[in-house]
């Protein structure tokens, strides 16, 4: 299937009945983007119900790392679920699921032994480390970062803080979870510069929070995205998640780094913190783990993963069909995608910041491999986020056949399968850069 090749102006005919439908029965929590129904995914591409043919860059939000339904994965799909489809791993044991655990605490970060709980999902992953922490540590108190997004259960709502409406209506929420500002140089929340600033965004955590509103000793754990996700893709200063990490040894902290999105070669490593050389405490990961399947895990230093049998369970978490696809996944990241990530993540992010000559509406252009941010701003003398063109800029680039996100107050985000090519990112850049042209004033 080649794309992008719209037939139809979407939605068509038989989208918009699909729509209609979905309407009637479907909890209006759903927060749909764009009217996309989709009828089949191959690779990097998506046909919708009335075959308008669409280049992905979304993946799922970073779910479909080796695209859409790979061959290898599938064939490990179908070969687990000819042999069975469930049987519980909180109770009992079987393979697929060790030799997931096993791979997974070889590959996390840093030389400590590893022990893994998997889970269903992201937020679920969160869940598990937010009960750990305070586990291991007997201290109740927690920190987390404003921008941040760590899932929708109660637990991880309270740590998430990247939009009120996430939380609004939904309280009390968890006790003693502080949130600061995030390392954010393109809009400092302390008008300081970088290279001058002496990273005030981290030394705020002893120089204020411990002062003024929770003592160190009792602090179980900094919840911290690498790379901000939904916040806008935001990547901190360099020095940033060394130094929360220095913070967190000098008081007994943990380090929990949330890599939901940021895992699993998205940034052309397979964990962001390997960057910056930085071993979490533990590490919570889900998304593109499994090409697709529900699959989450939280990976804890094995000196931390102290309870006891029964303290935390799931039922589907581990699932065997799920432990399979992962394995197949990080078989195909280990053979090449982790590579071509930041091989054609670089190509991508020189291409899309060379737009910023053309196009003064295009006020950053940041990311690491092939998670990439590009934030619009109002052309007014403080560079206000531009929400209302970011919305409609992607809506155009839908209607054009380019499949895209926010994120952010304005930013929107190119997630695209590990697998895509250079030339693929050139038609993307094409697409959107028309759509900035036509709409951009």
């Amino acid at each position: 299937m080649k794309a992008p090749h719209i037939k139809t102006k979407p939605p068509g005919p038989k989208a918009k009945e699909i729509i209609e439908r979905d309407q009637r029965t479907t909890a209006p929590a759903y927060g749909r983007v764009y009217p996309l129904v989709v009828k089949e995914g191959r690779g990097m591409v998506i046909e919708d119900v009335d075959g308008n043919l669409f280049l992905d860059f979304t993946a799922g939000i970073a779910v479909t790392s080796t695209g859409h339904s790979h061959p290898q994965v599938v064939r490990a799909i179908e070969e687990q679920a000819r042999k069975f489809l469930h049987f519980c791993g909180s109770d009992f044991y079987y393979e697929p699921m060790v030799r997931l655990t096993e791979k997974l605490s070889r590959m996390a970060p840093g030389p400590s032994a590893k022990k893994v709980f998997l889970t269903n999902s992201g937020t679920e992953a969160i869940e598990a480390a937010f009960k750990l922490a305070r586990y291991s540590t007997k201290r109740q108190h927690v920190v987390a970062f404003l921008g941040s997004f760590h899932g929708r259960t109660l637990g991880s709502l309270s740590l998430t803080a990247s939009r009120s409406s996430h939380r609004a209506h939904f309280g009390p929420l968890i006790p003693n979870v502080h949130h600061i500002a995030f390392g954010y140089c393109h809009r400092c929340p302390y008008n300081l510069t970088y290279g001058s600033c002496g990273i005030e965004c981290v030394r705020y955590i002893e120089k204020v929070l411990f002062r003024h509103e929770v003592v160190p000793e009792e602090v179980a754990a900094i919840f911290v995205e690498p790379i901000q996700g939904e916040g806008g893709f935001v990547v901190p200063p360099p020095e940033y998640l060394g130094m929360i990490k220095d913070i967190c040894q000098r008081h007994g902290i943990l380090l929990i780094a949330d890599e939901v999105q940021t895992g699993f070669g998205r940034t052309g490593k397979m964990f962001a913190c390997e960057h910056w050389g930085v071993e979490p405490d533990i590490l919570c990961v889900a998304k593109g783990i499994a090409s697709g399947l529900p699959l989450g895990a939280m990976i804890a230093r094995s000196d931390i993963s102290t309870w006891t049998p029964g303290t935390h369970g799931s039922t589907f978490g581990g699932n065997p069909v799920a432990c399979a696809a992962a394995l197949a996944t990080i078989a195909l990241l280990e053979d090449g995608l982790v590579k071509n990530a930041a091989e054609v993540g670089t190509h991508f992010k020189e291409r899309l910041d060379r737009l910023k000559t053309a196009y003064p509406a295009i006020s950053d252009v940041r990311g690491l491999g092939l998670m990439i941010g590009v934030e619009l701003a109002k052309q007014d003398g403080a560079r206000t986020p531009d929400s209302e063109l970011r919305n409609q800029v992607i809506r155009r680039a839908f209607e054009n056949g380019l499949l895209l996100l926010g994120c952010g107050e304005s930013t929107i985000r190119f997630i695209p399968p590990l697998i895509v090519s250079k030339s693929e990112t050139d038609i993307a850049v094409e697409i959107f850069a028309a759509a900035l042209k036509e709409l951009a004033h």
